[in-house]
């Protein structure tokens, strides 16, 4: 068999098999709950690095095919998946499927440019990442996920839109973000699960 099976890539796996059954749950129209499994492919991702770096004995293949299949990965989870979601929400017609086009290319642009970073190891870049990285997606969605609860269905796929055009731009502006610390992606991980809990109490699926 080809590739690798060992623990280090275990959680990718495990994302991207949450993103695929979100999917599922976004066609069969459980929004929230498809919003929901893309906040876990965003954990899964989050700790999959970690996760790797604890096997001290990986080879070089190992650890190239890691940073393949994480990408690989990142298409599925935070590029076509959110695309999914957004679309059964309402991002449709001409303009929403340029938009959701603009979105995934964007995507595809930015993690492309990012192995490239990563294999020519630029200076400063374990400082800060050239462009939003791909899968902050798995923690703005929700958020903007939230307005669904006080906008009718016709402004809140205009607000969709809006948040993928944008979202798309800052993954191929060549801005330096800062990498996440700990307690902000904690943070941010808690208010997006307040949020995706609220809309469930609110009667949002």
């Amino acid at each position: 068999m080809i590739g690798y099976y060992n623990y280090t890539v275990w959680v990718t796996y495990l994302g991207m098999a949450f993103s695929v059954v979100g999917i599922t749950l976004a066609v069969e129209g459980h929004a929230t709950w498809a919003v929901a499994f893309l906040m876990l492919s965003g954990f899964c991702d989050s700790i999959d690095g970690m996760v790797a770096r604890t096997k001290k004995d990986r080879t070089k293949q190992e650890t190239r095919f890691g940073m393949q299949i994480d990408s690989l990965c990142d298409v599925l989870c935070f590029g076509i998946y959110p695309a999914v979601i957004c679309y059964t929400l309402g991002v449709s017609g001409i303009i929403g499927k340029m938009v959701l086009v603009f979105y995934c290319g964007c995507g595809i642009i930015r993690l492309a440019y990012f192995n490239v970073l990563e294999e020519e190891k630029r200076e400063g870049a374990k400082l800060y990442y050239h462009g939003l990285p791909i899968t902050f997606m798995s923690a703005i969605l929700p958020l903007a996920y939230l307005l669904r609860i006080w906008l009718t269905e016709g402004v809140f796929s205009v607000w969709l839109h809006v948040v993928l055009v944008i979202t798309g731009l800052f993954f191929i502006l060549d801005i330096p973000v800062p990498r996440t610390r700990v307690c902000v992606a904690v943070s941010l991980m808690m208010t997006d699960i307040a949020a995706v809990v609220f809309c469930m109490f609110s009667g949002v699926w």
